[in-house]
């Protein structure tokens, strides 16, 4: 609970201190688990080319909504894929906007459409194209998703000038 009410007050930071127009705030998680991922102490059923969410994915999909509800979120964008898309819909929808689908292989398209927009963004990826999207955002430091990690929350604040800032939080 200490750790939740830790993160909440870094993510409302980092919110007020992107309240100036010109600064973006980007949000960025790995898609919520997979219907055919392995289950704590289990294995894995057969792969899927697209496989949905599991019980525990729509679970965590849901509470993405409900930690970024406050965060006044103008822009989701998610890869084809539909776990990316479920992890993507609560939120969507509790903010009537509609996710814009992105090539999970097309980083710089991505990077082009991110470029003009303002306020709070919200990118849904996967453990092998986030640490990619990040750096080109801007942030140095190494960023690694295990296979096994769906709970990471980036959370990047762009100002107009100047570095980017990264935190790193788990929800």
């Amino acid at each position: 609970m200490k750790c939740l009410r830790l993160a909440a007050a870094c993510v409302a930071l980092l919110l007020a201190a992107a309240t100036a127009s010109a600064q973006q705030t980007i949000f960025l998680v790995r898609h919520a688990e997979r219907a055919d991922a392995a289950p704590a102490g289990g294995t894995m059923t057969a792969p899927s080319t697209d496989p949905p969410l599991s019980t525990a994915g729509h679970e965590r999909a849901a509470h993405l909504a409900t930690m970024l509800r406050s965060a006044n979120v103008k822009y989701i964008f998610a890869t084809e894929f539909l776990r990316t898309r479920q992890t993507a819909a609560p939120l969507a929808q509790a903010r009537h906007l509609e996710t814009v689908s992105i090539p999970g292989n097309e980083p710089d398209a991505l990077i082009t459409e991110l470029r003009g927009l303002k306020g709070s963004i919200v990118i849904v990826g996967h453990s092998n194209t986030l640490p990619d999207i990040i750096k080109r955002l801007g942030i140095k430091d190494a960023i690694t998703i295990a296979d096994t990690e769906f709970d990471n929350l980036f959370v990047i604040v762009r100002p107009e000038a100047g570095e980017p800032t990264l935190v790193r939080l788990r929800y």
